[in-house]
This record gives C-alpha cells, structure tokens and sequence, in this order.
C-alpha cells in the first residue's frame, strides 16, 4: 500500500501545470522555433496582400543624382531673369544659413525658354522636347522640399527616410510589404548609368535591418546582368546542381538549428541565381525588342546607356519584378550648367518619354508608378563664374506618371526666385508617405521591429498628399 500511495503522489505531482511548464519547457520552445523556422523556410518574396486596394503594383524610379536644376527644366522664374546679375533682396536670405550660400553671390536667370504642353498646359523647358509629348500623363510637383543640402545624405534620406545610413530603401520596404510576383528574378533591380555611381552608394538601394533578401540587386545592361551569372568552364548543369541541392541541405539543419532568418535568405539566393541563370538574359537582352521600340527609347543593344536601362526597366517589371531602380548619377552642375544640362537631357529627355509612352501602350502604367526626381533643387544664385548653381533644399521639382497619380496635375508653388515653396510644400516623408499609399499600405502600420522599436519609412512624420492622387 506505502509504494501504491507513491506511485499515485508522484503522478499527481507530475499532472500539475507548473511541473509541466517548468519541465517541458524546452520541449515548447522548440515547437514554437519550429514553427518560426518552418515560416522562413516559406519564400519570403512570396507575395502579399497590402493593407488596402493598391492603385500601384510595381514601380520604377528614376533617380537623377546629382540634383537637376529646376529653374532650367520646370520651374520658370520670369521674375528671377530680370534679377540676373544682381545681388538678392535681403529680405530673401534674412535668417537663412546654410553652409553653400554665399549673401555676396549674384542671382542667375534661367538659361532657357520655357512653353506650356497639352491640354493640361503644363509648363516645361525647351531642354524636354519628347517629355513635352507626354506633358497630360505627367504629375508635376514644383513644391519638393527635404532637409539635406550634401549628396550622399540628400540621396539616403531620399531614399530610405533618413539622413542615418542603414535604413531600408524605398525599395526594401516595397519588396518587404508585397513580395514578388517572380521566382526566378530578384523582386528589386538596380540599374546605374551617367558619371558614376550614386553618392550615397549601395545604402541608396540596401535593405538596412531588414532580411537581406529585400536589397535591391545590381544589374548590368551589358554582358553578364549579374556577375559570375555564368558558370565557370568544367562546371555543367548537373555538377552545378549537385552542389546546390547540397548547400541546401547543410544550410536547412544550420536553419533548424538557429532559426536564423539569414540563413533563410542564403538558401533563397543561391536559388535565385541558379534560376536567374536562365531567366534574367533572356530578360535583359533588348535585341529582341521590335526595331520602332528601341528607336523610341533611342535604345541600342550592348551599349550600356540610360535609354537601354530605361526599357530594360519596363521589360523587367512586365516580367514580374516589383521595384527597378535607375540611377542617373549626372546633374552636379556647379559650373557648366549650360552645357552640362543640354548634355544630360539629350542622354534623358527621349527614353523617360518613351518609357511612359511604351507602359501605356501596353496597358502597364495604370497600375506602375513612375517616380522621377533627385535629392534636392539648385539655387538661384550663381556658383562657378556665370554658369553653375549650388545645392538647394528649399525648393525644387520632381514628376510622376501612372500608378494612381493624378495625370495632367501640376502641384504647388515657389517665390519668384525659386528658392523657397510658397504653396501645397510636400516635404520628402510626405512623399513617401504618399507612394506606399499608392502601393496599398498605411505608413504608419507598415513597420518592422528593430531595437526594440517599430521603425517605418517615414519615421514618426509624413502625411499622404491627396490632391497628388487620382
């Protein structure tokens, strides 16, 4: 009867909740790691839902570095020409500091003509010629402001909402909230044309604390798109794969064992590039497009360029990848703005009117935004001798078309030198804050847990712009 009484104690005992919680715990802590990691395991470019209807399912920016003058291409200061030569009004630069102003330099009118297009009269350079055609499916927005004046900072909080490196882009946060609609090309493409590469370098494109998975993938528009695409010579299909189905195992048991999202991302990308293997050339080879296409763009096979990028760009997201990127590292014009311009919009002005043009016509660009634009405007007073402009935070322009942007719209205002918005101001996180609207999220609710913080694109500010919305 003793060891009966026992045997029951010790089983009561071991029916208890705190017995089994303190005992079993392990035990639930590796279901629920094998559930998170069962998660990663799944595609993380699967696609999803965003939190409302989406007018835009996939963009394309085109990123002018370097920051366009303004005052040459959009906003005509008629005003600003009859100063030419002489000093501003004090009143103009009354308490204003910034380490590129100069009170002593002399304005500068603009140096070209400007005419109104469309039936929307939307006023442009002489320098845009082929945007000029298009002027009705464009929404122009004089009244850009951001709070950076040096390159690489302009470009990164353009980019991902903040001056601070390691944030995610515009890009990432894109991928990260819908996924991608194809498994054999990255759900984000970059792409770079002009003097060199972008200021703020590969933060521009990155995916900060987010799974790398998210990052933007260089490609090139000639050759190989991506490095060592090819294999190397001895190494057939079947080694190849042998190798990969390997890689994977060995990787999926460290992922069990860690459950590091990282790891999930490594098993995505060595898979990625063995499908991209036979995906992205046949993608990138533009020598298939019709002969009146590529004479639109002004495209020509195996020469890289900012045209051949630009319809690369439409053949891309007809393919399914969700975010390409082009940057046009270019605009800098501290001196030679004249001829720098002329030079830049040659090389610009066609393929982005052929690139809206050619989405239309193909029924794409209802649903793709077209995002044009850099980091910042230039100032009104002259840098350089008599032919150049310094950076300018205050003031300046950027266009869009499709995606749910309200066509044929010119928004807001600047004073009559262009240096400061004077009506309907769209700071950069209210851009943003417009363009994940755009893409279907609240901005506010679409965020990701770092340091103990619920971190988002547009920080704690941003308002959406609906008079930019269609």
């Amino acid at each position: 009867m003793t060891l009966q009484r026992e045997l029951i104690t010790e089983y009561a005992r071991y029916r208890t909740r705190r017995w089994f919680f303190k005992e079993c715990g392990v035990g639930l802590a590796s279901i629920a790691a094998m559930d998170l990691m069962a998660k990663e395991s799944a595609s993380p470019l699967a696609p999803k839902r965003p939190h409302y209807g989406a007018k835009a399912k996939r963009v394309i920016y085109l990123f002018m570095g370097g920051a366009p003058s303004h005052l040459e291409l959009f906003d005509n200061k008629p005003e600003l020409a009859k100063w030419d030569g002489k000093l501003p009004p004090a009143d103009l630069l009354k308490g204003y500091r910034a380490a590129f102003i100069n009170p002593n330099s002399k304005l500068l009118g603009p140096k070209f003509k400007f005419a109104r297009h469309g039936q929307s009269g939307a006023e442009l350079s002489e320098l845009l010629p082929h945007l000029a055609t298009v002027a009705d499916d464009l929404t122009i927005v004089k009244s850009m402001k951001t709070d950076a004046f040096n390159h690489a900072p302009g470009q990164i909080l353009m980019s991902t909402g903040n001056m601070v490196f390691g944030r995610p882009s515009l890009g990432a946060w894109t991928l990260y909230g819908l996924g991608s609609e194809n498994e054999s090309l990255p759900g984000y493409v970059v792409m770079q044309s002009g003097q060199k590469g972008p200021s703020g370098g590969l933060s521009n494109f990155g995916c900060g604390f987010l799974p790398t998975v998210y990052s933007g993938v260089p490609f090139r528009s000639a050759g190989d798109p991506v490095l060592f695409l090819s294999n190397p010579k001895g190494i057939d299909e079947a080694t190849q794969r042998d190798t990969l189905d390997t890689l994977k195992q060995l990787n999926s048991e460290r992922l069990t064992a860690t459950g590091d999202p990282e790891i999930a991302t490594r098993i995505n990308s060595f898979e990625l590039a063995y499908r991209m293997q036979k995906t992205a050339p046949e993608v990138m080879d533009i020598s298939k497009e019709p002969k009146h296409i590529l004479d639109m763009y002004g495209a020509k096979p195996g020469e890289p360029s900012f045209a051949n990028n630009c319809l690369l760009a439409r053949r891309l997201i007809e393919s399914g990848v969700r975010f390409v990127q082009l940057f046009h590292e270019a605009w800098d014009h501290h001196g030679g703005l004249t001829g720098g311009l002329k030079q830049q919009c040659g090389l610009t002005d066609q393929p982005c009117a052929a690139l809206i043009r050619d989405l239309k016509q193909r029924g794409l660009l209802e649903d793709t935004l077209v995002i044009w634009g850099g980091e910042f405007g230039r100032t009104p007073m002259v840098q350089g001798g008599s032919d150049g402009r310094d950076h300018h935070p205050n003031a300046f322009t950027m266009w869009f078309a499709g995606g749910g942007m309200k066509p044929g719209l010119t928004l807001g205002e600047s004073d009559e030198f262009g240096f400061n918005t004077t009506q309907d101001t769209v700071h950069v996180h209210d851009l943003h804050a417009t363009l994940l609207h755009l893409l279907g999220f609240d901005h506010t609710k679409l965020n990701a847990r770092f340091q103990g913080l619920d971190m988002r694109l547009t920080g704690v500010a941003g308002e959406v712009v609906s008079k930019m919305l269609a």
